[in-house]
């Protein structure tokens, strides 16, 4: 079974992987730019008769975020008559299909395929996770029964079945800041509840084989490389050593402040940590840009494409209807969706 969090990994549907402290100034602190309702500017206009709306969400806890969601945006939402996701995230297919797509073919196993030191590291990374997470827990998690083992069972049981790509995926998310996350709906899935609740009608523009087949593209020295550095990080992270660039505080800051322009939005967007750094020998610096360049191509690019065709033609079919689309922020970036194949599309 998967748990409904790991969705977010798929939701263009996800937390800021590489990230395991809290930033160092509050998440909704914003520059004096003028009134915090004027700040967040994720709400985009089709204008027609009725109208229809994109809105950028972003893959952490709503509560966090929501009062700081301007009116328009909330009004926009419930005056639409149709609701679309990414993904549609109360059909137990979206579920089902995940747990498929992550697996190895019958008969394998991590222990199988991995090299031995970094399946040994792996292995001893996550008797650590185990080990700290009753003391990552809070009292209001646990006051809702929510207990550590339950949790850990939940986000990695089975990961000797999983293919590295997700082994490394479910890494970056077992951080203490993750953990402490758990049991709230993330944004995107609050709203997809809230049109159930509403009675609205709902969809999705995109399968889970779509978004989880490129991960699912990556050759075995790129996974392997990629699962290495990641061990390389928490190792690193667990000794104090390292400090990542963005963490999620960062991104929740830059949302609730309207920065659409923030480099950080690219990694919530494209799903997967970004492995390029000086310190990388040159031949390694090579294999981080081609998975850079991969996954970029993959799952923004020919995303925005996919998605602009079936706005588009959701648009066409029910033109008597307003649609809100609520996709990820870092679609609606202007570089992302405003000269991708979305705005292109709507303009035909």
């Amino acid at each position: 079974m998967v748990h409904p969090g790991w969705l977010c990994l798929l939701q263009g549907s996800l937390l800021l992987l590489a990230r395991a402290r809290q930033s160092r100034g509050p998440a909704g602190a914003c520059p004096l730019r003028g009134k915090q309702s004027e700040l967040n500017s994720f709400l985009w206009t089709i204008k027609r008769d009725p109208p229809s709306y994109f809105f950028g969400t972003i893959h952490v806890p709503y509560t966090r975020v929501w009062d700081f969601i301007p009116e328009n945006s909330k009004k926009a939402f419930q005056q639409s008559h149709i609701v679309y996701f990414e993904l549609d995230l109360t059909d137990p297919y979206t579920i089902s299909a995940l747990t498929s797509c992550q697996l190895l073919p019958q008969g394998e196993n991590l222990q199988d395929v991995l090299p031995r030191d970094i399946y040994r590291r792996l292995k001893r990374h996550l008797e650590y996770v185990k080990l700290m997470m009753p003391s990552w827990m809070t009292p209001d998690q646990r006051g809702k029964g929510l207990y550590a083992d339950y949790l850990f069972n939940a986000i990695a049981g089975n990961w000797e079945r999983k293919r590295p790509v997700w082994v490394m995926l479910m890494v970056n998310s077992l951080t203490e800041v993750d953990i402490k996350s758990r049991g709230v709906p993330v944004l995107d899935l609050y709203l997809a509840q809230e049109a159930e609740r509403l009675r609205k009608q709902t969809g999705a523009v995109e399968k889970v084989e779509e978004q989880c087949h490129p991960l699912n593209g990556l050759n075995f020295s790129q996974v392997v490389f990629a699962l290495n550095q990641t061990l390389l990080q928490q190792e690193s992270l667990r000794a104090g050593s390292f400090q990542i660039p963005y963490t999620t505080e960062d991104l929740i800051k830059h949302y609730n402040c309207g920065d659409l322009s923030s480099i950080i939005f690219n990694h919530d967007t494209s799903q997967v940590p970004n492995f390029i750094n000086a310190t990388l020998p040159a031949h390694e610096r090579i294999t981080a840009q081609e998975i850079d360049s991969y996954f970029r191509q993959e799952l923004i690019y020919k995303r925005n494409e996919r998605m602009g065709r079936r706005v588009k033609d959701l648009l066409e079919e029910y033109p008597d209807k307003s649609f809100f689309f609520a996709f990820g922020a870092g679609h609606h970036r202007k570089e992302y969706i405003w000269k991708s194949a979305v705005s292109k599309r709507l303009e035909e």
